[in-house]
């Protein structure tokens, strides 16, 4: 059963810009360690981050709050990739207690992210389910 569907299209040189004003700054109040460590190895970082910023506003779409809203903020949406390269949101903190809240008793959620551009553009959709619960 889906949950929640969040979109996000972005201009990647928007990021380019505030990667250019607000450099270290910007990177550390918006991604978390995973995402620096993947984007900072990236040979266009800038497309890297903008993607994931991207991909944390349709998640915050998909949960229903927005950014930052009812405990939701930046760095408690993450990207990830599973063991097969597929793109995936970690959730901690306030994001995780808003999925947890949203998910019925006896189901597990599952988070399917995926992540297109077309520069200058990026776009991310993001559609959290409920899966019944291997438990």
């Amino acid at each position: 059963m889906i949950l929640g569907i969040g979109n996000d299209i972005i201009d990647i040189r928007r990021i380019e810009r505030s990667l250019e004003r607000y450099g270290d700054r910007f990177i550390r109040r918006v991604f978390t360690e995973v995402e620096q460590a993947k984007s900072e190895r990236r040979l266009n970082r800038a497309a890297s981050y903008a993607k994931r910023f991207a991909a944390k506003e349709a998640c915050a779409k998909a949960l229903g709050t927005g950014v930052p809203r009812q405990g939701v903020s930046w760095r408690s949406m993450g990207v990830v990739n599973l063991p097969s390269g597929r793109p995936t949101m970690e959730l901690t903190a306030g994001a995780a207690e808003r999925l947890r809240a949203m998910t019925p008793v006896g189901m597990a959620p599952q988070i399917d992210v995926t992540i297109t551009d077309e520069p200058p553009l990026a776009q991310v959709v993001v559609i959290i389910s409920a899966v019944p619960s291997a438990e």
